[in-house]
This record gives structure tokens, C-alpha cells and sequence, in this order.
């Protein structure tokens, strides 16, 4: 950090003197910045303003947690430790204990408490012994304020006392009525019982009120101030606050004795991706509802496929009927909701019934108005789900559909971050850097979680942190708080002991191919960095057709190129999918762009490799030409997210691309592989017996160097091999029985003599 960035940070650090204003720094930051102090051993800041960081935490988990912390108390012991004079810590102090009254004061039966005339002795007894139960303990917290709070003038202190003389005439009265009761005596002073109870709580909400605004939202449940929290979702809630003054202004309207026949109801659909937010949303709904009146209860029934759908006939309907009884007064939400339609399904298969009864009830004049249908699901099968289904579809109105968006990688972060402090974890910045890439190698696909894969990422970098650390009392408090950059290592585990580069030399002959790929890489990474420093990039063209006879070596240059890409940053998992034309291709209209998709899903993050591509198409009339229409149309739509590997025969090939002005349009890069030569033959065969702990015989180098030199060789590398798996079974055959290690290890020029002609024999 600069000398000025100190200037200005120590400047921020002294102007906050008051708990009715909020910190110039998050909670986060205090972290870092005490942690970056402690670290660099930093003298040059002052003790107070070092007690105002402290106190800062103080006031951050004071309002996420406003009773008894033990973290919370060790960190106004460092803030007086450092300036016992700080205004702010003596407010901090103070407020701590007012919570902690509040809270109590709040939680007990005071709001509800009352006693009759009516009420017969033995009803009576058991009221006033359970309130002064509770009573007792509100004075002894109020006596314990007195032996331990800083001289306080506040009206928050006034207020206390006045609820403390309030509680202590209560205390007495209760004492005396329970006496009279036990002694069977009948005077007991129900109204001034009565009035005490209505004084405290008029007291307790002149209390809240002297809170600081700041901490006013910790105590109030209220659905909109949540939503408004979230993180995110703005045009949600913006569709919200109004849908909620919508609902609001009907009632009041009604109230005046206006009446609405076409009321688009309560019933809602709420579609997104994974981890989107939309239970949240849901149980944002039906606090809303229940607030307003609309609900008798604020309660959401959770439920899916699996707890509607019975196996056999009948029961589908009694479990939609008993989930619909328990919702009654709340909310019925059903998660993943068009499983309950499934494509083609069978007579066994009774989802249909849980759809028709569901319908039913919605409209019945037994359950009807009486709870409210949310509707879940991923976007575009939640659409097709309504469609197919006029019945539901008519009972979900436009204006009734909510859709969230994915979270963008900087929401994601700020998720990250409050789902770590949650914990009482933070993120140095080192950490936070390489977690956003761990953001962006997860999100690959549509099936990426959002909020979801973020907060199961956070609590992994947790668990690394925790499977390795040992609590020591000495040891800095910050210490056990702090996620570095190596509780992220797990991100790296699947690194391999070799580079793809250095695989990519140890090939045998391809030197174009090999040229080739090492310019590819090398502009890949120019382009990555220039992005990184803000320069203008060069749109990256990665989809390549690779020509050449079988055995040639596309296959395994395809599996390289695909590591480099990831290793260069472009592919965020860098795996290789090799596909045929029967992977993509069905037998009848419809479900050859299902299967193209499904491949091209199973392939995002990595390289999609179709071998014998030219075989894709066979003529208008044939499905192979939706495979390929499908094949172009996702190459666009993921974008940098795929690259696809088009190989073949040299000639096929060139007659296949030119075949559709979409492919020759996005396959620039050519690729063409050689045949190998007879010393590339040899030299393959060599490295090959290597790899099994094999020797060859000089007899046995010299029949195969003039056996490759005069034969033609059909199938390259690929007749290699199988040259090779022969001769060390005709090798097993000979040396059986033999007893000497040398005899396992050679290959003899019979071996290869036997072998040859079992393969060229095979190939006729």
C-alpha cells in the first residue's frame, strides 16, 4: 500500500465517531487491513485508530449477532487495550448490553400477557408465576448493566430505567398476587397487573425506536427490506416493490367497496437456472402475502416430483390432495416442476394426475382462494411444461411469471464473500483473485449453480483451510478467520506431471502439425494477455478441420490441443469428447438436434471431436443435414465456450465443408496430416515397445526397417500398434517356459515375422 492510499485510509478510520453512522469501511476490508497490518508489522498507525478498527468489527458482528459473542467481546478488549477513551467503543459497549435487553425484553410474553377477573385462581397462579419467572430475569440482566456499563446519558439508558421501575412494581405485584392465590385469599390486582404489562410494552417500543437506524432492520422481519438485501436480482425487485404495492392497493380498494372479477390471483411461476434464488423467492412471496392479509400464514409446503407422484393408480392424486391440505393457509411450492410431465410418458407413469388434481383444487370451492401455487423450474422447460398444458397455463397469467437472471461474476463474488463472513471466514485478496477463476473454470454450461456452486466452493476452501490447521490459544485470532490463496489449491488438482507442449514434442514426425499448434497456443495466450492489460483483442477462430489418412495422429493432437487451450486460459476444463456420426444422428425427425445438443453440452469447456465428419452428410432428405444445421447453430450460440475438431480424409473432408456455407464459414484452421515415413514407422515401433519395457533385436530392427521401406502401409501408427500387440503374444507364445528375465523382455525377428503376417493378413 502507498504512503498517500495510507494517508487517505488513516483519515477514513478517525471520521467515524458515532454508531448512528455506518462505517466508512466493510466488515471485509477492517479484516484485510488488520490483517495486512499485523502481517507487515505496520507501526505507523495510531492506537486510535487502531481501536477504531476494532470497534468497527465490534459494530459489524454486533448487528449480525446482537447477543452474547465471544468474538464480539475480544475485540472491544483490543479496542480499550489500544484507547479506552474511544467515544465510539463506550457506545459500542453500552449498545451491546441494550441489545441483549431488547432481545430478552422482546422475546418474552409480555405482548400477549393479560389476566381477567374471569380467570379461575388455579389459571391465574400459573400466569403470574410464568411472567415473573421472566421478570426476575429482566432485572437481574438490568442490575448486572449497572455494575458494568460506562456512565451513559442516552435516552436508550432513560428508557431502561423506566422500564426497570416498571418491571420492579410488576415484580412486586406479581409476589403479592401469588401469595393471595396460595393463601386463598382473592385479592389480586388484576388491573394493575394489567397496566404494568401495558406500560413495559409501550416502553419496549419506545426502545426500539432509540436504536440506531443501522441495526432498526436486524430486529424487523420485513420481506421487502430482505429482498432489498439481496444480492442482485434488481429488475426483481423492482417487479417486486410493485407487485407488493399492487397487491396492497387491491386490498385497500376493496376495503372501499370495489370489487375486481378478473384478479390475476396469488399463484405465481418462478423460472431460473440452478441456485438462482428461486426458494428464496418463494418464501419472499409468501411472507409478502401473509403481511398483507392475502394468507393466513407466512408457512411455504416444499415439495417435488418424488413426494406427488404415486406408483400406482390412485395415489398420485391422495398425495396432491394431503400436500394441498397442508398448504392451506400458505403456499404450495413445487420444485422442478415439468418432471411432472415427462416426454412420452407411459400409462404407469400418474404425473398427468398430480397436474389434473392440482388444477382441480386450485379452483374447488373447498381449497380455492385459500392457498397459493409457486411453480419452479430451469427457463426454457418450465415454458415447454405450460404449453403442453393449457389447463395450468390458463391459471398462471402473464404478469404472475417471475424470471431470474444468473448472477454476474462480480455478484457472485460479493456472494462469496458474505458467504464466508457468515462463517467468520474472509478472503485476502490474493484469494479472492484466484477464487473468481475458480468461478470462471465452474461455469461451464447452464447446470452451472450460481449462488449455489459459489457458497459449496467457499465451504470447500474452508474445509481445506480446516483439514490442515491446528487452533493454538497464542495464536492470532485473524489466523483462524484468514482463507489464503493456498486454501484454493484444490482448484488445481488436476494438473498433470507432463505440459501438453512437452507431450506435443515427444510426438514422432508431424512437424507442420506440431508448427501449427504452437502458433495456435502461442496466439491464444498474446490475446489472453492483452485482454488482461485492456487492449483490443483479436477474435479468437479455434475450430479446425484435421485431414489425413487413419492413424495419423489426429486423435491424440486433438486431446493435446485441448489441454493447451485450457492451460492458455481459453477452455475452462479442457477435455476432449469424441464423437461419430451415430452419437449425433437418429433414426427418425425431431431427435437428431436433441442428440447433436446433448453432445455439444457434454463437450462445453473443452474440445467436441467428430471423426469421419464428411459422413454427416449424406444428401438433403438425410437427418445427418439437422445435425449439422444444429452443429453450427450451438457453435455460435457458446461461442468461445466450444471448440470443434472436424476430421477425416483429405478429400472427403474438403467435398464436406464446402457442402454448407456454415461450416466453411466457421472452420478456418486447416490442419493435414501426413502419412507417416518408413524411419517415422520404425522409430513409432521403437518408442512404442519402450513404453511396455520391451527390447528389440537387431535382427529384428533390420526386418522392420526393410519391411516399412518396401511395403505400403495402410493405417500409419494405428498398423503399428497392432503390429506390436501381436508380436509380444507370438513373443508370450515362444518363451512361455523360459527362465531367463532377458528371454520376457526381447522381441525377436520371428516374433515380428509371425506378426506381420497375421496383421497384412487381416487388412486383405
Amino acid at each position: 500500500m502507498e504512503n498517500h492510499d495510507v494517508k487517505i485510509l488513516k483519515k477514513k478510520i478517525s471520521q467515524w465517531s458515532s454508531t448512528n453512522d455506518k462505517p466508512p469501511l466493510y466488515e471485509v476490508e477492517v479484516l484485510r487491513i488488520i490483517d495486512w497490518i499485523k502481517g507487515q508489522q505496520i507501526q505507523s498507525f495510531s492506537k486510535a485508530n487502531l481501536s477504531n478498527l476494532y470497534c468497527m468489527l465490534a459494530f459489524y458482528r454486533l448487528k449480525r449477532n446482537f447477543n452474547d459473542d465471544q468474538i464480539t467481546e475480544l475485540l472491544l478488549e483490543e479496542a480499550e487495550r489500544m484507547d479506552e477513551k474511544q467515544p465510539v467503543l463506550l457506545e459500542i459497549k453500552n449498545l451491546k448490553f441494550y441489545f441483549n435487553f431488547y432481545s430478552e425484553l422482546n422475546t418474552s410474553d409480555f405482548k400477549d400477557w393479560s389476566i381477567r377477573e374471569t380467570d379461575f385462581d388455579p389459571a391465574k397462579l400459573k400466569k403470574a408465576k410464568e411472567l415473573l419467572e421472566q421478570v426476575n430475569n429482566l432485572i437481574n440482566q438490568i442490575d448486572f448493566l449497572k455494575n458494568t456499563k460506562i456512565d451513559d446519558k442516552s435516552e436508550l439508558n432513560n428508557l431502561t430505567s423506566e422500564i426497570d421501575n416498571e418491571l420492579r412494581g410488576l415484580n412486586e405485584s406479581l409476589e403479592t398476587s401469588i401469595n393471595s392465590i396460595e393463601n386463598k385469599r382473592s385479592e389480586v390486582p388484576v388491573q394493575k397487573l394489567n397496566q404494568h404489562v401495558k406500560k413495559i410494552n409501550h416502553l419496549k417500543l419506545n426502545l426500539y425506536e432509540q436504536f440506531p437506524d443501522i441495526f432498526k432492520k436486524s430486529f424487523r422481519q420485513d420481506p421487502l427490506i430482505e429482498l432489498d438485501e439481496m444480492i442482485g436480482l434488481k429488475d426483481i425487485k423492482k417487479y417486486i416493490h410493485q407487485y407488493y404495492h399492487y397487491l396492497k392497493y387491491q386490498k385497500e380498494r376493496k376495503s372501499l367497496g370495489f370489487h375486481m372479477i378478473d384478479e390475476p390471483g396469488l399463484h405465481m411461476i418462478i423460472t431460473g437456472n440452478p441456485g438462482t434464488g428461486k426458494t428464496t423467492i418463494a418464501r419472499l412471496l409468501a411472507a409478502i402475502y401473509y403481511e398483507l392479509g392475502l394468507l393466513e400464514t407466512g408457512d411455504v409446503t416444499e415439495v417435488n416430483r418424488s413426494h406427488l407422484v404415486g406408483s400406482y393408480v390412485g395415489q398420485s392424486e391422495e398425495n396432491t390432495v394431503n400436500f394441498v391440505r397442508d398448504s392451506i393457509g400458505g403456499i404450495l411450492f413445487i420444485d422442478e416442476a415439468y418432471s411432472l410431465k415427462r416426454e412420452g410418458q407411459s400409462g404407469n407413469d400418474y404425473g398427468q394426475a398430480v397436474i389434473d388434481t392440482l388444477v382441480s383444487s386450485m379452483t374447488s370451492k373447498e381449497y380455492a382462494n385459500r392457498f397459493a401455487v409457486i411453480l419452479a423450474g430451469y427457463p426454457e422447460e418450465m415454458r415447454q411444461f405450460l404449453w403442453s398444458n393449457p389447463g395450468l397455463r390458463s391459471r398462471f397469467p402473464e404478469q404472475n411469471h417471475i424470471s431470474l437472471p444468473d448472477f454476474e461474476t462480480k455478484e457472485l463474488i460479493q456472494i462469496a464473500e458474505n458467504t464466508a463472513l457468515s462463517n467468520d471466514y474472509f478472503f485476502t485478496k490474493e484469494a479472492l483473485y484466484k477464487f473468481e477463476s475458480l468461478i470462471e473454470k465452474s461455469r461451464v454450461d447452464e447446470t452451472f449453480g450460481n449462488a449455489r456452486t459459489v457458497r459449496d466452493l467457499v465451504l470447500k476452501s474452508i474445509f481445506k483451510k480446516g483439514a490442515s490447521k491446528t487452533v493454538s490459544s497464542n495464536e492470532n485470532w485473524l489466523e483462524h478467520m484468514r482463507i489464503d490463496k493456498n486454501d484454493l489449491d484444490f482448484m488445481d488438482n488436476d494438473s498433470t506431471d507432463t505440459q501438453p507442449v512437452e507431450r506435443l514434442e515427444q510426438l514422432i514426425g508431424l512437424t507442420n502439425v506440431k508448427q501449427e499448434v504452437k502458433k495456435l497456443s502461442s496466439f491464444v495466450r498474446v490475446q489472453q494477455q492483452r485482454k488482461q492489460k485492456g487492449l483490443p483483442v483479436v477474435p479468437v477462430q479455434l475450430h479446425a478441420v484435421f485431414s489425413g489418412n487413419p492413424g495419423t495422429g489426429k486423435t491424440t493432437i486433438a486431446k493435446i490441443y485441448s489441454q493447451i487451450l485450457k492451460e492458455c486460459g481459453l477452455l475452462k476444463r479442457g477435455h476432449l469428447v469424441i464423437a461419430s456420426r451415430s452419437d449425433l444422428v437418429a433414426g427418425y425427425v425431431g431427435q437428431t438436434a436433441i442428440k447433436t445438443k446433448q453432445k455439444v453440452r457434454e463437450s462445453l469447456g473443452g474440445v467436441l471431436f467428430i471423426d469421419e465428419a464428411y459422413s454427416l452428410y449424406r444428401g438433403e432428405k438425410d437427418f445427418g443435414k439437422e445435425a449439422i444445421d444444429t452443429l453450427v447453430d450451438e457453435m455460435t450460440k457458446h461461442n468461445e465456450n466450444l471448440v470443434v475438431v472436424l476430421a477425416g480424409y483429405r478429400n472427403e473432408m474438403q467435398r464436406f465443408i464446402l457442402s454448407n456455407p456454415g461450416l466453411e464459414s466457421r472452420f478456418k484452421k486447416y490442419l493435414k496430416f501426413p502419412d507417416y515415413n518408413d524411419k517415422e514407422l520404425l522409430d513409432i515401433t521403437k518408442l512404442h515397445t519402450e513404453n511396455y519395457q520391451y527390447e528389440l533385436e537387431d535382427n529384428a530392427i533390420e526386418f522392420l526397417s526393410r519391411m516399412y521401406k518396401e511395403s505400403n502401409i495402410d493405417g500409419n501408427a494405428r498398423f503399428v500398434a497392432n503390429l506390436i500387440d501381436e508380436a509380444i503374444q507370438y513373443q508370450a507364445l515362444r518363451v512361455e517356459d523360459a527362465e531367463s528375465l532377458d528371454s520376457y523382455q526381447t522381441l525377436e525377428k520371428i516374433d515380428f515375422q509371425n506378426a506381420w503376417e497375421t496383421v497384412k493378413g487381416s487388412s486383405k
